[in-house]
């Protein structure tokens, strides 16, 4: 099944047609069909799957240019906002709709001017409830509810705000299409409140890619900025991604890296204002930058293409976190690794990813590194060394 057979209008088609694509993702085909018909949707959503086209190219083909808000989509971040108010500004360059994008952190003014004109808002949930209040965001023309990532809204806090905006978004003739990792108890209630009838989409729910090799790296705690210095000295990386659990563990790393020679790297967090963090992602997916060090804010949803590996620091508490950090890598058919630096005090949230993705692990040493004993390195075979090529290229199996 090609896109030319979906039922899309003729100008999404022909930006579909222009950016090379011809066959739809899984997500894709079960999706569109759809949403093209009207019908709410559930999706079980990973990273990676081509869920913003799956929702970006039947809605726009069902809207024309009418210069007030038809389509709304809610994200959780501003890095997720921004990327989608991409893709749609993409798909619909044919078809003469505006969008507009609203995020916190920075002034009025443009967005105001946006929303004067703008037939899709892409927004956070805080900075659209400040424009209902300042009388900026009008609701009355709304047809089409996106809300995405939401079990991510869950956990930074937003469901009472997301709550809020449901309700002033015309009931009567009203699509919403609904896209969550988990369906923890919470965001079930909340979907059959807001939902009509939805039909369930599954979008290879814990799936990891298949051409991602993880493994597990067993340190002293000690030694973990040490063995990842070795990883990297070691590897030969197109591009990484580097993931800590908090901001100022993030910035140590980048900091600790960069006093070891590693220059091309940067942070990523959300105490980094938001044009730094743009800066630094735009410059990372250029290849300004070959390692980004980042919090979770950059593990969902982020669309980055060619990184070759992912390298845990600390191994993620919630085990769904870890799908969504490798997520990042493997992407298209391309292989990657996931490493993942183990200390002891982390066995439990080890053992919950390996149950979360039903697989097991292997835990690796690595060759010629002097290490400190920890018993977790026991039961750890020896992983080869591979040299990194200056400026060279991703490796290949």
């Amino acid at each position: 099944m090609g896109f030319d057979s979906l039922g899309l209008s003729p100008a999404v088609q022909e930006a579909v047609t222009e950016s090379g694509y011809e066959n739809p993702t899984p997500i894709q085909a079960q999706a569109i069909p759809l949403i093209l018909e009207g019908r709410d949707v559930i999706g079980a959503s990973q990273t990676g799957t081509g869920k913003t086209a799956a929702f970006a190219l039947p809605t726009l083909s069902q809207i024309e240019p009418l210069g007030e808000p038809q389509i709304l989509v809610l994200e959780p971040t501003r890095e997720l906002a921004h990327q989608v108010a991409e893709q749609f500004e993409h798909y619909g360059k044919h078809t003469g709709c505006k969008v507009a994008l609203l995020y916190g952190g920075v002034g009025y003014g443009s967005q105001n001017e946006q929303l004067e004109k703008a037939d899709i808002v892409v927004a956070t949930p805080g900075r659209l409830v400040d424009h209902f209040y300042r009388a900026t965001m009008r609701f009355n023309a709304i047809k089409v509810l996106i809300l995405d990532e939401v079990d991510r809204m869950l956990d930074m806090g937003f469901l009472p705000q997301v709550r809020k905006i449901v309700n002033l978004c015309p009931w009567d003739g009203r699509q919403t299409l609904f896209f969550s990792a988990t369906m923890p108890p919470a965001i079930q209630t909340f979907a059959q409140w807001c939902l009509k009838d939805p039909v369930e989409v599954e979008i290879a729910r814990r799936a990891v890619a298949a051409t991602v090799t993880h493994a597990f790296y067993p340190v002293s705690m000690d030694q973990r900025d040490e063995l990842l210095l070795s990883l990297l000295d070691r590897t030969d990386y197109h591009s990484v991604m580097i993931f800590t659990r908090t901001r100022k563990e993030a910035d140590q790393v980048c900091a600790m890296l960069k006093r070891e020679g590693h220059e091309k790297v940067v942070a990523m967090h959300s105490d980094i204002n938001q044009a730094d963090r743009m800066k630094a992602l735009q410059g990372f997916k250029k290849g300004e930058y070959e390692v980004l060090v980042a919090t979770d804010v950059a593990a969902r949803g982020i669309d980055i293409s060619g990184v070759s590996h992912v390298i845990n620091y600390r191994v993620p508490e919630n085990a769904e976190d870890y799908v969504h950090r490798i997520g990042r890598t493997g992407r298209a058919e391309a292989e990657g690794d996931a490493f993942t630096l183990l200390t002891a005090d982390e066995l439990d949230f080890a053992k919950s990813v390996e149950v979360f993705i039903d697989k097991e692990i292997p835990r690796k040493k690595l060759d010629g590194f002097d290490y400190i004993y920890t018993a977790l390195l026991d039961d750890s075979p020896g992983a080869p060394v591979r040299k990194k090529r200056r400026g060279g290229k991703k490796r290949r199996r």
